[in-house]
């Protein structure tokens, strides 16, 4: 069906085909308000957490909002402040820095017991007594009150007595937001440790949240919100993470695996993710930022929780050359012009090629009309001859498509890749673009990328015959415009450069057409 369009035509399909991604994102996915507490799963002071099973996972029931009149222990350091409850769990988790704050000026808190149905390092039993003396009647004393971290980690350690048992958790934190966890049992008994609900901040319609998963396979298992109907089990797993589009809380063991819980909430079915507990157990806990500096920080191995999607095994690739830009510039703004000009060299050879194609499908345009005429009733003649026609000319209807096609994938993998860069938040390019990963505040980036669209298109040889498709395509610089008005301005900053390129790129293919043409005409005169 494709190979029988026309050129024209097939330029408008990919076009439309990017629209329609646009349409689809903004429609489904807008952006949803800051997450309400009171609006997450209820809290049920008077019932105990639901008893883990050895195989499946109930579904969890929060306890009550923590007040500070629990909190057993305090760790603070340069960049984040941790809270520890009786309960021996991360009850409160705040980032410092300026990078880090709220609209309102607060700094980000990232777990917060009043809204997190779950906890980081809660631990659950299989045994519904135990797990009842564990949440109400027995809590974890600490070896230190605070700790304020310097250059070399520091260890706390929390202890909770038990009918028959004795829990003892080893948390050493160091200064990178990563921490080491080790939980000993004086007699071996069935629990599971949760890496907390994912970090409570705004949620983004148009980002991933939810749980991530790395397969005993290393392959990646994503589970959004919503997603999950029930308790799934995954064995030999070497890290499990709760995440949105910017944060994340995991815990890890890339050494011996871990067998992972994932099961869904009782109201909203949200993904809640359980370590299956041993005697001796081990860990690597993270919770912040996804950035890689932070990531690698703790281990490298762990860049998997930056989620791009379907175009990971583009976007990913992309993001380390970005990264490596930006680690000679010092500057994301330019170092995402750099490398769109880089990726439009790279492609330069199959645009050239295309827009070399669209010229001569507009000179050999009267001549199609003319067999378009001669052949009207016979098809497949018409067919043949326009074919033969393009083919003694060396003129291909796919070239002025082709090259479209082929980019809308890569604008799709930036897009992903450039919306989940948290390196891109509040980071500057210039004068007023003070933060790449919102839209611009005056709009001067998806304007100027309208009008170079539109620049663009003047230039550009059309063989039109059809005066809707047209009007069409004339109005398609507006359309892209008005999504853009609420694009990050990193994602914008790309795709105008983007539209210098060509706009440059065409007018020297113009250029050269001109010439040869007038090449032309001297040696009929001759």
């Amino acid at each position: 069906m494709i190979d029988k369009m026309s050129a024209q035509n097939r330029v408008i399909l990919a076009t439309v085909l990017a629209i329609l991604f646009f349409v689809f994102y903004s429609y489904y996915f807008s952006p949803q308000p800051q997450i309400d507490g009171n609006n997450t799963t209820e809290r049920q002071s008077n019932e105990a957490p639901q008893v883990v099973q050895t195989t499946t996972l109930a579904a969890p029931v929060s306890t009550q909002s923590v007040n500070m009149d629990e909190i057993i222990a305090k760790v603070e350091a340069q960049d984040f402040e941790i809270y520890v409850d009786k309960l021996g769990r991360i009850a409160k988790y705040f980032l410092n820095g300026d990078d880090f704050k709220d609209e309102n000026g607060e700094r980000i808190q990232l777990i917060d017991s009043s809204v997190s149905p779950l906890l980081p390092l809660e631990i659950r039993f299989s045994d519904s007594a135990l797990n009842d003396e564990a949440f109400f009647k027995s809590s974890y004393t600490a070896d230190r009150k605070e700790i304020v971290l310097g250059d070399k980690p520091e260890t706390l350690i929390l202890t909770q007595e038990l009918s028959g048992v004795t829990i003892t958790k080893k948390i050493t934190f160091t200064q990178d937001r990563g921490y080491n966890l080790e939980i000993s049992l004086t007699d071996p008994k069935v629990y599971f440790v949760s890496t907390g609900f994912r970090p409570n901040v705004l949620a983004d319609g148009y980002a991933f949240h939810g749980a991530i998963i790395k397969k005993s396979d290393d392959s990646i298992e994503t589970i959004e919100d919503g997603d999950i109907k029930k308790t799934v089990t995954f064995s030999g797993a070497s890290f499990a993470a709760a995440s949105d589009r910017y944060y994340t809380t995991l815990l890890a063991n890339f050494d011996e695996k871990m067998n992972v819980v994932v099961s869904p909430t009782k109201k909203d079915e949200n993904p809640n993710i359980f370590i299956e507990g041993k005697e001796d157990l081990k860990l690597t806990g993270y919770i912040g930022p996804k950035s890689k500096a932070n990531i690698h920080a703790v281990d490298k191995r762990l860049d998997d929780v930056i989620e791009y999607g379907f175009f990971t095994w583009i976007s990913k690739p992309l993001f380390s050359f970005l990264y490596f830009i930006h680690s000679k510039v010092g500057n994301w703004g330019w170092s995402i012009v750099i490398i769109t000009i880089i990726i439009r060299l790279i492609l330069y050879p199959l645009t050239y090629r295309g827009m070399v194609s669209m010229n001569k499908l507009k000179d050999l345009a009267p001549k199609v009309k003319e067999l378009q005429e001669k052949y009207k009733s016979d098809k497949q003649k018409l067919n043949a001859h326009v074919m033969d026609l393009y083919k003694k000319h060396g003129a291909n209807p796919m070239g002025g498509c082709l090259p479209i096609l082929i980019q809308i994938p890569i604008f799709f993998a930036i897009y992903k890749m450039l919306f989940n860069t948290i390196e891109l938040k509040n980071a500057e390019w210039i004068f007023w673009v003070q933060d790449l990963a919102v839209k611009d505040p005056y709009y001067i980036l998806p304007i100027a990328m309208g009008l170079t669209m539109f620049l663009q298109q003047k230039m550009t040889p059309t063989t039109f015959t059809d005066p809707t498709q047209e009007k069409v395509m004339k109005f398609l610089p507006l359309i892209f415009t008005l999504f853009f008005l609420w694009f990050p301005a990193g994602l914008t900053l790309y795709w105008f450069v983007n539209n210098l390129f060509s706009i440059f790129q065409q007018m020297y293919v113009n250029r050269h057409f001109k010439r040869l043409k007038e090449q032309e005409k001297e040696k009929i005169k001759q």
